[in-house]
């Protein structure tokens, strides 16, 4: 039985680990990104070439399938309050979460994902979701993705698999696992071609990639970085 898959990619390091790890398993794959009026919208940009790099990795073109772009226009831009659609500086909250924190963006992604893989007739989901090294967003949990597979599958009468690869394990097992998947041929993709930073700096090269070096997600691909290029 062919074995198929949606990938959530963003065009962050994340989700491009995720796509590699995908393609390594399943027969054929299909990928998705989302347009939200995000501040870092130049992360879209990097998506045509992480699938370009990674389809000339080993067998990987022939499992590669079509690309899908969502476009939710300025409605999670226009409920407010997040660094991540505002031009405001990135502080915590009220409640201990960064404002970067976007309310319901998740659960939104994984939602159209779902229609997507439902009308495409594909039964894997895979997000770059991580509990173990990230900023404290309650939709990234292991406990909210498997409440989320349940919804789907009752509400499309499936029996979609929400994938999360990176769910337990750090930021240098993530440069690890590249590591493992691709050698440095897809290290030097992720450092090259891919975006995390959240102010959408672009143009600053550091050897673990693009990015401000400040933001907390700059920051966290940084500490991972370093942190497994030591354990080398």
């Amino acid at each position: 039985m062919t074995e198929t898959a949606l990938v959530l990619l963003s065009g962050g390091q994340d989700s491009a680990t995720c796509l590699a790890w995908a393609l390594q398993r399943f027969d054929h794959v299909e990928t998705v990104g989302f347009a939200y009026g995000q501040r870092h919208a130049v992360e879209l940009q990097c998506r045509a070439p992480i699938r370009d790099g990674l389809s000339a990795l080993g067998d990987w073109n022939t499992r590669l399938g079509p690309d899908h772009i969502v476009d939710l226009g300025s409605s999670l831009a226009a409920i407010g309050g997040t660094a991540m659609t505002e031009d405001v500086a990135i502080t915590l909250g009220a409640e201990g979460l960064p404002n970067t924190f976007v309310p319901g963006r998740n659960l939104l992604f994984l939602t159209y994902a779902a229609a997507i893989a439902y009308r495409r007739g594909l039964k894997r989901i895979v997000g770059g979701m991580c509990e173990t090294d990230y900023s404290g967003y309650p939709d990234c949990r292991d406990d909210t993705i498997k409440a989320t597979q349940l919804a789907l599958n009752l509400g499309m009468e499936r029996r979609f698999v929400l994938e999360m690869p990176l769910m337990w394990i750090d930021k240098a097992q993530t440069w690890a696992l590249a590591h493992a998947l691709g050698g440095n041929t897809l290290v030097a993709l992720i450092v090259n071609e891919t975006h995390t930073c959240y102010l959408g700096d672009h143009t600053t090269k550091n050897e673990w990639g693009f990015g401000c070096t400040t933001c907390p997600a700059c920051e966290l691909r940084s500490k991972g970085w370093h942190k497994w290029r030591s354990e080398l």
